[in-house]
């Protein structure tokens, strides 16, 4: 809920402030520096455009002799872009330091362990691949720096990995399709909005696949409680009648 201030009309008498309250989607947000007047609901196209932000990227630790990884699932054909940066904290110093010392060293793999991408003396870069199959794929960091002292300290690692409609470079395809701004956006939309689409269809069919499963284990398992309790009336059965045997033979019953 939004609070704004009411604001006599011109030519009205002097009176005592009142506040009023609106719903979220027919007034606007109130900004402390200026008053927003209430407003229409906002096109779904606009509000698209205000879910939608840039991703900011990962930045960590990396003490020396230590290897850290970052894991994410990506579907098939995306394109996977990314900028790295490896360095000292700020306001540490590393002038003790060359860079061929090979202070650290990336590489990025799939289950499968795959070399996509490796980076000796990794400082700072960007890399690309495209993936060829859903999988899960690790970005890994490995400082062969000696552990920290006061003379060496940590390094700060800052990664901005993008995938799918993120990597696209859109002011790119404005320039080789002579698109404008709106035309740039309307494109970046169709684009979110077919992956968003692909994304529901692959959690739709993973659905259906754990429902298979679950489906067909339930029958195996029905199948393997009958089986076993053949097998124990079976059994029992058996028993009584050499049980029965037996004592008739010891002529302990008639």
């Amino acid at each position: 809920m939004t609070l704004l201030h009411a604001r006599p009309a011109p030519g009205d008498a002097p009176r005592r402030r009142r506040w009023v309250t609106c719903g979220a989607r027919t007034c606007g947000l109130w900004h402390p520096e200026r008053r927003v007047a209430a407003m229409l609901p906002l096109p779904p196209l606009l509000l698209l455009l205000l879910l939608v932000g840039p991703a900011r990227p990962i930045s960590f630790q990396l003490p020396g002799k230590a290897r850290k990884c970052l894991r994410e699932e990506i579907h098939r054909d995306t394109l996977v872009t990314g900028e790295y940066e490896i360095g000292a904290p700020p306001g540490s110093s590393w002038g003790c330091i060359s860079h061929s010392h090979d202070p650290s060293l990336l590489q990025i793999t799939d289950s499968a362990g795959h070399i996509l991408y490796a980076k000796e003396d990794a400082t700072k870069g960007k890399f690309a691949f495209t993936t060829e199959d859903y999988d899960m794929f690790e970005a890994c960091f490995e400082s062969k720096l000696p552990v920290g002292t006061g003379r060496m300290p940590d390094q700060l690692v800052i990664l901005d990995m993008k995938h799918g409609v993120e990597a696209k470079n859109y002011e790119e395809i404005a320039k080789v399709e002579k698109l404008k701004p709106l035309e740039v956006e309307l494109r970046r939309l169709e684009d979110l909005s077919e992956s968003i689409v692909n994304d529901f269809a692959y959690m739709k069919k993973r659905e259906e696949e754990m429902r298979d499963t679950n489906e067909s284990t339930n029958t195996r398992v029905l199948y393997f409680s009958i089986f076993s309790m053949c097998c124990l009336i079976g059994l029992a059965t058996w028993q009584v009648f050499y049980l029965r045997r037996f004592f008739k033979a010891k002529k302990l019953i008639e």
